[in-house]
Protein backbone atom coordinates (compact mmCIF):
# COMPACT_ATOMS: atom_id res chain seq x y z
CA UNK A 1 0.00 0.00 0.00
CA UNK A 2 1.05 3.59 -0.55
CA UNK A 3 -1.59 5.71 1.12
CA UNK A 4 -1.36 9.48 1.28
CA UNK A 5 -0.20 10.75 4.67
CA UNK A 6 -2.68 13.30 5.99
CA UNK A 7 -2.86 15.34 9.18
CA UNK A 8 -6.15 16.04 10.95
CA UNK A 9 -7.84 17.76 13.87
CA UNK A 10 -11.17 16.95 15.52
CA UNK A 11 -13.56 19.72 16.60
CA UNK A 12 -16.66 19.59 18.79
CA UNK A 13 -18.05 17.13 21.29
CA UNK A 14 -21.43 15.59 20.40
CA UNK A 15 -21.67 16.95 16.84
CA UNK A 16 -18.10 16.59 15.68
CA UNK A 17 -16.34 17.39 12.46
CA UNK A 18 -12.83 16.51 11.32
CA UNK A 19 -10.53 18.99 9.60
CA UNK A 20 -8.01 17.32 7.28
CA UNK A 21 -4.80 19.14 6.33
CA UNK A 22 -3.56 18.35 2.82
CA UNK A 23 -0.08 19.04 1.52
CA UNK A 24 0.24 19.82 -2.20
CA UNK A 25 -1.02 16.88 -4.33
CA UNK A 26 -2.39 15.00 -1.31
CA UNK A 27 -5.91 13.58 -1.59
CA UNK A 28 -8.62 12.49 0.83
CA UNK A 29 -11.69 10.43 -0.11
CA UNK A 30 -15.10 10.80 1.53
CA UNK A 31 -18.69 9.68 1.31
CA UNK A 32 -20.92 11.81 -0.89
CA UNK A 33 -22.57 14.47 1.29
CA UNK A 34 -19.95 14.38 4.06
CA UNK A 35 -18.29 17.67 3.08
CA UNK A 36 -18.68 20.57 5.49
CA UNK A 37 -16.25 23.15 4.04
CA UNK A 38 -13.02 23.42 2.10
CA UNK A 39 -10.47 26.10 1.32
CA UNK A 40 -9.66 27.53 -2.08
CA UNK A 41 -7.13 25.44 -3.97
CA UNK A 42 -8.79 22.09 -3.31
CA UNK A 43 -10.15 20.28 -6.35
CA UNK A 44 -13.26 18.12 -5.86
CA UNK A 45 -14.00 15.13 -8.10
CA UNK A 46 -16.64 12.37 -8.09
CA UNK A 47 -15.29 8.89 -8.84
CA UNK A 48 -16.50 5.29 -9.07
CA UNK A 49 -15.65 3.23 -5.99
CA UNK A 50 -12.93 4.43 -3.64
CA UNK A 51 -10.18 5.22 -6.15
CA UNK A 52 -7.74 2.69 -4.67
CA UNK A 53 -5.61 0.49 -6.87
CA UNK A 54 -7.26 -2.60 -5.41
CA UNK A 55 -10.32 -1.84 -7.55
CA UNK A 56 -8.30 -2.44 -10.71
CA UNK A 57 -7.25 -0.05 -13.42
CA UNK A 58 -9.85 -0.84 -16.09
CA UNK A 59 -13.51 0.00 -16.40
CA UNK A 60 -14.59 -3.43 -15.12
CA UNK A 61 -12.38 -3.05 -12.07
CA UNK A 62 -13.94 0.30 -11.26
CA UNK A 63 -17.44 -1.09 -11.77
CA UNK A 64 -16.66 -4.00 -9.46
CA UNK A 65 -15.44 -1.61 -6.78
CA UNK A 66 -18.56 0.53 -7.12
CA UNK A 67 -20.78 -2.55 -7.10
CA UNK A 68 -19.28 -3.72 -3.80
CA UNK A 69 -20.19 -0.38 -2.25
CA UNK A 70 -23.74 -0.73 -3.58
CA UNK A 71 -24.08 -4.04 -1.70
CA UNK A 72 -23.39 -2.26 1.60
CA UNK A 73 -26.16 0.25 0.91
CA UNK A 74 -23.79 3.07 0.01
CA UNK A 75 -23.66 5.20 -3.12
CA UNK A 76 -21.89 3.98 -6.25
CA UNK A 77 -19.75 7.11 -6.11
CA UNK A 78 -17.26 8.63 -3.73
CA UNK A 79 -15.72 12.10 -3.72
CA UNK A 80 -12.01 12.95 -3.75
CA UNK A 81 -10.55 16.23 -2.49
CA UNK A 82 -7.07 17.05 -3.82
CA UNK A 83 -4.83 19.95 -2.92
CA UNK A 84 -3.83 21.42 -6.29
CA UNK A 85 -2.31 24.56 -4.76
CA UNK A 86 1.17 25.30 -3.47
CA UNK A 87 0.66 25.47 0.29
CA UNK A 88 -1.20 23.48 2.92
CA UNK A 89 -5.00 23.43 2.49
CA UNK A 90 -7.82 22.27 4.74
CA UNK A 91 -11.06 20.39 4.09
CA UNK A 92 -13.60 19.47 6.76
CA UNK A 93 -16.13 16.61 7.01
CA UNK A 94 -19.07 16.59 9.43
CA UNK A 95 -20.86 13.87 11.38
CA UNK A 96 -24.27 12.96 9.91
CA UNK A 97 -25.91 12.71 13.37
CA UNK A 98 -24.92 13.15 17.06
CA UNK A 99 -21.97 10.97 17.99
CA UNK A 100 -18.22 10.68 17.73
CA UNK A 101 -15.67 10.49 14.95
CA UNK A 102 -13.04 7.79 15.51
CA UNK A 103 -9.66 8.35 13.80
CA UNK A 104 -8.06 5.02 12.89
CA UNK A 105 -4.51 4.59 11.62
CA UNK A 106 -4.85 1.31 9.71
CA UNK A 107 -1.10 0.66 9.93
CA UNK A 108 -1.60 0.10 13.68
CA UNK A 109 -4.25 -2.60 13.08
CA UNK A 110 -2.47 -4.84 10.56
CA UNK A 111 -3.91 -2.90 7.65
CA UNK A 112 -7.57 -3.80 8.09
CA UNK A 113 -10.62 -2.74 10.10
CA UNK A 114 -14.13 -4.24 9.80
CA UNK A 115 -16.96 -1.79 10.56
CA UNK A 116 -20.73 -1.46 10.27
CA UNK A 117 -22.16 -0.58 6.89
CA UNK A 118 -22.68 3.16 7.34
CA UNK A 119 -19.75 3.94 9.66
CA UNK A 120 -17.17 5.13 7.10
CA UNK A 121 -16.80 8.92 6.83
CA UNK A 122 -13.47 9.71 5.10
CA UNK A 123 -9.95 8.38 4.57
CA UNK A 124 -6.60 9.12 2.98
CA UNK A 125 -6.45 8.22 -0.70
CA UNK A 126 -5.23 4.67 -1.17
CA UNK A 127 -7.44 3.20 1.58
CA UNK A 128 -9.68 0.54 0.06
CA UNK A 129 -13.35 0.60 1.12
CA UNK A 130 -14.90 -2.79 0.41
CA UNK A 131 -17.28 -5.40 1.80
CA UNK A 132 -16.73 -8.10 4.38
CA UNK A 133 -18.92 -11.20 4.14
CA UNK A 134 -19.44 -13.01 7.41
CA UNK A 135 -18.52 -16.67 7.10
CA UNK A 136 -21.11 -18.08 9.49
CA UNK A 137 -24.63 -18.65 8.15
CA UNK A 138 -26.20 -17.64 11.45
CA UNK A 139 -24.59 -14.23 11.23
CA UNK A 140 -26.19 -13.61 7.85
CA UNK A 141 -29.71 -14.56 8.84
CA UNK A 142 -29.86 -13.28 12.40
CA UNK A 143 -27.37 -10.44 12.61
CA UNK A 144 -29.97 -7.69 12.75
CA UNK A 145 -27.63 -5.32 10.94
CA UNK A 146 -27.13 -7.72 8.02
CA UNK A 147 -24.28 -10.10 7.28
CA UNK A 148 -22.47 -7.64 5.01
CA UNK A 149 -20.11 -5.24 6.76
CA UNK A 150 -17.59 -2.73 5.44
CA UNK A 151 -13.86 -3.33 5.49
CA UNK A 152 -11.21 -0.63 5.36
CA UNK A 153 -7.82 -1.80 4.10
CA UNK A 154 -4.53 0.03 3.70
CA UNK A 155 -1.87 1.71 5.81
CA UNK A 156 -3.34 5.22 5.98
CA UNK A 157 -5.67 7.22 8.20
CA UNK A 158 -9.42 6.53 8.18
CA UNK A 159 -12.30 8.23 9.98
CA UNK A 160 -15.31 6.27 11.24
CA UNK A 161 -18.46 7.78 12.72
CA UNK A 162 -20.83 6.28 15.28
CA UNK A 163 -23.66 7.49 17.52
CA UNK A 164 -23.62 8.50 21.17
CA UNK A 165 -20.56 7.67 23.24
CA UNK A 166 -17.88 5.35 21.84
CA UNK A 167 -15.84 2.94 23.92
CA UNK A 168 -12.79 1.01 22.72
CA UNK A 169 -12.29 -2.38 24.36
CA UNK A 170 -9.23 -4.58 23.95
CA UNK A 171 -10.16 -8.24 24.27
CA UNK A 172 -7.63 -10.73 25.59
CA UNK A 173 -7.29 -14.19 23.99
CA UNK A 174 -10.45 -16.15 24.77
CA UNK A 175 -12.20 -13.16 26.36
CA UNK A 176 -15.84 -12.86 25.24
CA UNK A 177 -18.06 -9.80 24.98
CA UNK A 178 -21.77 -9.91 24.11
CA UNK A 179 -23.09 -6.79 22.36
CA UNK A 180 -26.39 -5.64 20.88
CA UNK A 181 -25.94 -6.08 17.13
CA UNK A 182 -26.69 -2.41 16.41
CA UNK A 183 -24.13 -1.19 18.95
CA UNK A 184 -21.14 -2.82 17.27
CA UNK A 185 -19.21 -0.13 15.36
CA UNK A 186 -15.95 -1.76 14.32
CA UNK A 187 -13.47 -4.49 15.14
CA UNK A 188 -10.03 -5.67 14.13
CA UNK A 189 -9.78 -8.61 11.76
CA UNK A 190 -8.57 -11.05 14.43
CA UNK A 191 -11.78 -10.81 16.49
CA UNK A 192 -14.06 -13.87 16.17
CA UNK A 193 -17.57 -12.58 15.43
CA UNK A 194 -20.75 -14.62 15.76
CA UNK A 195 -24.45 -14.24 16.52
CA UNK A 196 -26.09 -16.07 19.42
CA UNK A 197 -29.74 -16.39 20.40
CA UNK A 198 -30.85 -14.96 23.73
CA UNK A 199 -31.56 -17.91 26.03
CA UNK A 200 -34.94 -17.98 27.73
CA UNK A 201 -38.32 -17.16 26.19
CA UNK A 202 -39.08 -14.48 28.78
CA UNK A 203 -35.90 -12.63 27.93
CA UNK A 204 -36.68 -12.75 24.22
CA UNK A 205 -40.32 -11.66 24.59
CA UNK A 206 -40.09 -9.07 27.33
CA UNK A 207 -36.47 -7.99 27.49
CA UNK A 208 -36.80 -5.46 24.69
CA UNK A 209 -33.34 -6.31 23.38
CA UNK A 210 -34.41 -8.62 20.54
CA UNK A 211 -33.75 -12.31 20.02
CA UNK A 212 -30.08 -12.18 19.05
CA UNK A 213 -26.86 -10.48 20.09
CA UNK A 214 -23.32 -10.37 18.75
CA UNK A 215 -20.66 -12.46 20.48
CA UNK A 216 -17.13 -11.09 20.10
CA UNK A 217 -14.23 -13.28 21.14
CA UNK A 218 -10.66 -12.05 21.55
CA UNK A 219 -7.91 -11.38 20.94
CA UNK A 220 -8.49 -8.06 19.23
CA UNK A 221 -9.98 -4.61 19.60
CA UNK A 222 -13.66 -3.66 19.26
CA UNK A 223 -15.45 -0.30 19.24
CA UNK A 224 -18.96 -0.05 20.72
CA UNK A 225 -21.48 2.80 20.34
CA UNK A 226 -24.10 3.71 22.93
CA UNK A 227 -26.69 5.10 20.50
CA UNK A 228 -27.20 3.40 17.12
CA UNK A 229 -28.96 5.67 14.63
CA UNK A 230 -31.77 3.13 14.18
CA UNK A 231 -32.52 3.32 17.91
CA UNK A 232 -32.46 7.13 17.88
CA UNK A 233 -34.75 7.36 14.85
CA UNK A 234 -37.28 4.85 16.22
CA UNK A 235 -37.59 6.76 19.51
CA UNK A 236 -38.06 10.10 17.72
CA UNK A 237 -40.72 8.73 15.39
CA UNK A 238 -42.49 6.91 18.21
CA UNK A 239 -42.68 10.11 20.27
CA UNK A 240 -43.91 12.28 17.39
CA UNK A 241 -47.70 12.82 17.51
CA UNK A 242 -49.62 11.32 14.60
CA UNK A 243 -52.88 12.34 12.92
CA UNK A 244 -55.27 9.77 11.42
CA UNK A 245 -54.04 10.79 7.97
CA UNK A 246 -50.45 9.91 8.84
CA UNK A 247 -49.08 13.45 9.29
CA UNK A 248 -47.75 14.98 12.47
CA UNK A 249 -49.85 17.29 14.61
CA UNK A 250 -48.64 20.67 15.88
CA UNK A 251 -46.56 21.07 12.77
CA UNK A 252 -45.48 24.52 13.89
CA UNK A 253 -43.97 23.14 17.09
CA UNK A 254 -40.37 22.11 17.68
CA UNK A 255 -41.37 18.43 17.78
CA UNK A 256 -43.22 18.72 14.51
CA UNK A 257 -40.31 20.45 12.86
CA UNK A 258 -37.86 17.80 14.05
CA UNK A 259 -40.18 15.04 12.85
CA UNK A 260 -40.41 16.64 9.39
CA UNK A 261 -36.64 17.17 9.28
CA UNK A 262 -35.97 13.47 9.86
CA UNK A 263 -38.28 12.48 7.02
CA UNK A 264 -41.46 11.85 8.95
CA UNK A 265 -43.52 14.01 6.65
Amino acid sequence: MNNHEIDYKLYGDDMQFVEVELDPHETVIAEAGALMMMEDGIEMETIFGDGSRSSGGGLMGKLMGAGKRLLTGESLFMTTFTNVGTGKKHVSFASPYPGKIIPMDLSLYNGKIICQKDAFLAAAKGVSVGIEFQRKLGTGFFGGEGFIMQKLEGDGMSFVHAGGTIIEKKLQPGETLRVDTGCLVAMTQDVDYNIEMVKGVKTALFGGEGLFFATLRGPGTVWIQSLPFSRLASRVFAAAPQTPGGGSRDEGSITGGLFDLLGGK
